[in-house]
Order: structure tokens, then sequence, then C-alpha cells
């Protein structure tokens, strides 16, 4: 564990010590040194800006994400289980996959205003697109002796999309949600740069606007740091559903 978390930390502490080094006596007005950077990131992101600006942007982040999920998974389900219903809604479904979802913010602002529903919406928009796909395909690879043995014992229905299809199909469900992580926190900064009152996106605009360069980089450092954390939690919390996958693939490679 520890050495795994070594390997974590290790380069983007290498990478943090070199900036340090090379940026120290810059002059250059928008690339000041880090250390003023730092100083501004402990004057600028109080606990007050943390709950005005932060915990806004957070709850839209897992609103948008917690609703891709589902509709995701769920759709996915229903499309990998029905050849007839894949054939017909795939071109649809590349059709708006391909579609970049910040083009449609201003779209989404006619239909649903400037609120956070707005910001809700574009996160779902961009993040339901590869957890839908990985569950199809998650769903589709499920393997034919595992499904004729759940026919042949009467499991059908919904146990059986909750005791083989989900479980086999969870991995690929995973992969797809890790994905999505990355775009919503994308999407949560670019949403909150329309029309927005507070929020991480909306203050760091805000810092670049007036040209306040050093809270300008202090909120993109902070942002860098909440990636990294919610990727370390995504990997936590994916260790311990697929505890199950991983010792099958340890036995499957030791044997």
């Amino acid at each position: 564990m520890i050495k795994k978390l070594a390997y974590a930390v290790g380069l983007p502490l290498i990478l943090f010590v070199l900036w340090f080094v090379l940026s120290n006596g810059s002059e250059n007005f928008y690339a000041p040194p880090l250390k003023d950077i730092l100083r501004a990131f402990a004057d600028t992101w109080t606990p007050e800006r943390l709950r005005a600006d932060v915990v806004p942007s957070l709850l839209r982040l897992a609103a948008g994400y917690a609703l891709a999920a589902v509709i995701g998974i769920a759709l996915g389900v229903a499309i990998g289980l029905n050849r007839r219903l894949r054939a017909t809604l795939e071109p649809v479904l590349e059709f708006f996959r391909a579609i970049p979802p910040p083009v449609l913010v201003p779209v989404i602002m006619l239909f649903a205003g400037i609120g956070n529903g707005m910001k809700v919406i574009v996160i779902v928009f961009g993040c339901i697109w590869p957890i839908l796909l990985n569950t199809v395909e998650g769903v589709r690879a499920v393997d034919s002796v595992q499904a004729d043995t759940a026919r042949a014992y009467g499991i059908t229905g919904p146990a059986r999309i909750a005791r083989v299809v989900l479980p086999s199909a969870s991995p690929q469900i995973a992969a797809g949600l890790r994905q999505a992580l990355s775009i919503a926190i994308i999407l949560m900064v670019i949403s909150e740069m329309f029309a927005a009152s507070n929020g991480l996106g909306f203050t760091i605009v805000q810092f670049q606007r007036s040209f306040a360069i050093p809270e300008m980089w202090s909120g993109i450092i902070l942002l860098g740091l909440l990636g990294f954390a919610l990727s370390l939690l995504f990997r936590l919390a994916e260790r311990r559903a697929l505890r199950w996958y991983d010792g099958l693939r340890e036995a499957q490679r030791r044997s």
C-alpha cells in the first residue's frame, strides 16, 4: 500500500519541486514564481471561500455524475440485452456522442436557464456516453455459459440482471465510470464559466479577468488537487467493489 502511494504521489511531487526551483526569481507577470502562487493560495482559499465556491462545484459535479451513472447504466443494460434496440439506436448514440458537450452549453441555457440545472445537465450530457457505451459492451460480453446456466435454473427477468448481467459487466461499467469522472470535472469548470455567480470555474475566470494571476494559478492548482483526490477515492471504491474480479485475474495469472 505504501509503495503504491509513493508511486502515485512521487511524480507529482517531483514536478512540483521542479516548478518551484525553475520558477524562482521569475519576473514574468503571467508566470509568477511558485512561492508567490502558494502565498496567494493560502490567502485566497480560506474556509469561507471554499464553502462559497468549491462546495457548490462539488455538489453540481456529484449530481451530474450520479444522474449520468444511473441513466447510463440503466439504458446500457436495456440496449445491451436487446439486439433490435441496439441496432436501432446505435447510429443515434454515435451521433450524439460525437457532439462536444461545451458546444451545447448555449443551447442548454435556452431551455434550462442559467441556474444549477443547466450546469448539471451539461455534466450529465458529457458523462453519460462512456458509461452507456461501456455498459452496452459489458452486457454484450456476458459469458454464454453463465447465461445458459442461469436460464436452466430459471433465473430470468430482474433476478438475471442483478445476479448475472450486472456482476459480469461490472468491470466494463467501472471503466466507463472512470472515464466519465475526468469528463465531469472538465465540464463542471466549463459550465461555471457561463453566466455563473459562484463555483471554481467562475472564480478562476474572475481572477483572470481582473489580472490576479497568482490567484488564478492557485485556483488551477486547487482544481488539480481536487481531481487527484477524486481519482484516488474512485480507485479505492473500484478496488473494493471489484475485489472478486481482481482475485479471479490473479488466480488465472498464477495458473
